[in-house]
């Protein structure tokens, strides 16, 4: 059973005040269509909340309005581009726009998620001037200012409506996080200490991942609330790489003793084996920790745990400046500027084209349905779709999402002749009566919303649309029947094409994050202090998040991609002898490694692969000649085995 709680209403109560603002704003400026001011305020209300299922927490609808701002300003100067160049050519102009929306779309799908929406939506905006001065070519200029500024005013009495109504802010949510992530950190330690079961080791360390990532994501919300979070904000930057050193050196302590059980000595198994409850004892238990480390001196710590118990103390350092958001000191200062992040490329390029594909066919059956059909709301079927295609691309499940516009539109039918029909018609005479009754319809679908009712967002859109908020208000029957079934056909051409149009890039993608980890690994051979100072960590995580989601239960492959991010962070940190033959060797290696990422084919891919294998060998040997200690030789024959074990999944899988 689902209650509603006081949360439910104050978001139900905040939509409903920013629809009827940007209602009586748009009447009172006697702008011509207030009914894209209303639905503006409307999606850019209640899209964070669906996403979020409840409440969105402060500055998310701050930074909706940002995106859709953005959005529709490329979206204008796009349309402007096209039509001047190809007004002569209507045809050849709409054929143009497709393709810009399709552009868009595979632009987004490699853009971070949280920016996508904003190229997502200047691809519909070009095309829905493009389509709606098909008439009147002349009006472009003056209809896009309009459109700019409709959106504009939706988009400020949403986020007024946010400030009024008093939004939650996360920075309580992250001080209570922080505290729990150390203490299972600390947990997960103890387990891989202990050498607990694997399948419990990887449900421990999966899980922190997953609260790693949900920890950055709290983040992002906590930037976009307010600058006076700026410190603390730098601080969790941090602190989100700290996070995933301490899950890496925890699994690789539970790893080593696969092969050599000796490797943690029995007085720090006998120091882990301490339970710990809250923050508090983790501190206590750290501070023994240290003292530990320091009379047995480096060479007889673990250097897993060594390097383990250094990230926990800068974790606790850093989190106690999160939560005090005081100025940064020197000390903290230093361990902010101390690595690089480095930023790594996308692997879902195929999958990005063929969601431009995917977008593209859609828009251009749209455009051969309406002229070939010559529906007077064949363009807002084709409008329809272009929303839908560029929308549901970015999302994990494009289906659920067309289908849920597709019910969402079916509610809309008779949601919306109701108000036409009855409501608007008795009420248009009073402003008043017209806002509590589009109030009321706000209030309740904003209830559904945090629900993530399927169809709740679609219905919400879909009414809004098609009632008259005109000015002034005309009602034609057949003008909303025709607006409302295009709204539905456009809907169902466009699930009907993402179902056809097969999404086959699962595998590749997966295949291309697992080689992506392996040249992160063979790219941390170096000896330049400046590439060791680059931290691909939480890239590299980010990539692993990626793959536990598109591959949900497959631990195999999640032990493999985990194996090559600890073989990173350790050769990353290896002492290899610094000499010319051992540096031209390495950037030979890397070039090979990135071939097998970019290679166009699965053939060139095992030819690249097995040459990879080939100068591993070698290079084994030239460590051997040089000399090189135990703590560069063994990952680098760890990492040589794991490749030659995991071959064929890394070609061929």
């Amino acid at each position: 059973m689902y209650s509603i709680s006081r949360l439910h209403l104050r978001f139900a109560f905040k939509l409903a005040f920013a629809i009827v603002l940007a209602l009586f704003v748009g009447f009172h400026f006697q702008l011509e269509t207030p009914r894209w001011a209303v639905l503006t305020a409307a999606i850019v209300a209640a899209g964070p909340a669906f996403a979020a299922g409840g409440e969105p927490y402060s500055g998310a609808i701050r930074y909706r309005g940002m995106l859709r701002i953005i959005g529709t300003f490329i979206g204008c100067i796009a349309a402007l581009v096209i039509i001047t160049s190809l007004i002569r050519a209507p045809v050849v102009m709409l054929l143009v726009c497709c393709i810009w929306a399709g552009f868009c779309t595979w632009i987004s799908s490699l853009v971070k998620v949280e920016n996508s929406y904003a190229w997502g939506l200047s691809g519909y905006t070009a095309l829905i001037i493009v389509v709606t001065i098909q008439l009147d070519p002349v009006t472009t200029p003056q209809f896009a200012v309009e459109r700019c500024s409709e959106i504009v005013i939706g988009i400020v009495c949403a986020i007024l409506a946010d400030l009024i109504f008093s939004p939650r802010s996360i920075k309580q949510e992250i001080d209570r996080e922080l505290d729990n992530l150390l203490v299972d950190h600390y947990r997960l330690m103890q387990l891989c200490i202990a050498h607990g079961e694997k399948e419990e080791v990887d449900k421990a360390w999966s899980n922190m991942v997953r609260r790693t990532t949900a920890l950055e994501g709290m983040r992002s919300n906590l930037r976009i609330e307010s600058a006076r979070w700026g410190q603390a904000n730098r601080r969790l930057k941090a602190i989100n790489s700290l996070s995933l050193t301490l899950i890496t050196q925890a699994c690789e302590t539970f790893l080593i003793q696969n092969t050599r059980p000796e490797f943690v000595t029995p007085e720090f198994r006998m120091l882990f084996e301490i339970p710990v409850e809250n923050a508090a004892d983790v501190h206590k238990r750290m501070k023994v920790l240290r003292r530990v480390i320091s009379s047995t001196g480096e060479k007889n710590t673990p250097v897993t745990i060594r390097t383990w118990a250094g990230a926990a103390t800068r974790f606790l350092l850093l989190k106690r400046g999160v939560a005090s958001n005081t100025r940064i000191s020197a000390v903290e200062e230093e361990i902010l500027t101390d690595e690089v992040v480095i930023k790594v490329q996308s692997a879902e390029r195929h999958h990005a084209m063929i969601n431009f594909w995917r977008t593209t066919i859609s828009c251009l059956l749209g455009c051969l349905f309406w002229l070939w059909t010559g529906w007077t709301s064949g363009s807002g079927a084709m409008v329809m779709i272009a929303v839908v295609t560029s929308l549901a691309m970015r999302l994990p499940n494009p289906r659920m999402v067309s289908l849920d516009f597709l019910y969402g539109m079916l509610v809309a039918l008779p949601l919306g002749a109701l108000y036409f029909l009855v409501i608007i018609p008795s009420t248009q005479q009073s402003m008043l009566l017209l806002c509590i009754s589009l109030a009321l319809l706000g209030f309740f679908i904003g209830i559904e919303v945090q629900k993530r009712r399927l169809g709740s967002m679609g219905a919400l859109a879909g009414t809004i649309n098609v009632i008259v908020l005109d000015n002034p208000m005309t009602f034609h029957f057949s003008t909303f029947l025709d607006s409302a079934l295009g709204q539905i056909v456009g809907c169902f051409l466009a699930m009907m094409v993402i179902l056809l149009v097969r999404d086959n890039s699962k595998e590749r993608t997966g295949r291309t994050l697992l080689n992506q980890f392996v040249s992160a690994a063979v790219s941390a051979l170096t000896t330049n202090n400046n590439r060791r100072k680059e931290n691909h960590l939480p890239a590299l995580y980010r990539q692993l998040f990626l793959l536990l989601n598109m591959f949900p239960g497959d631990i195999d492959r999640y032990r493999l991609a985990l194996t090559l991010i600890i073989a990173h962070q350790r050769l990353r940190d290896a002492p290899i002898p610094v000499n010319a033959d051992l540096s031209a060797f390495h950037r030979k290696l890397r070039h090979t490694a990135d071939k097998v990422i970019s290679a166009s084919n699965d053939d060139k891919r095992r030819r690249h692969f097995e040459q990879l294998l080939g100068e591993l060998d070698i290079y084994q040997e030239k460590l051997r000649i040089w000399e090189a200690p135990l703590q560069v030789t063994e990952p680098v024959k760890r990492l040589a085995n794991i490749l030659h074990k995991y071959q064929h999944t890394l070609i061929d899988a």
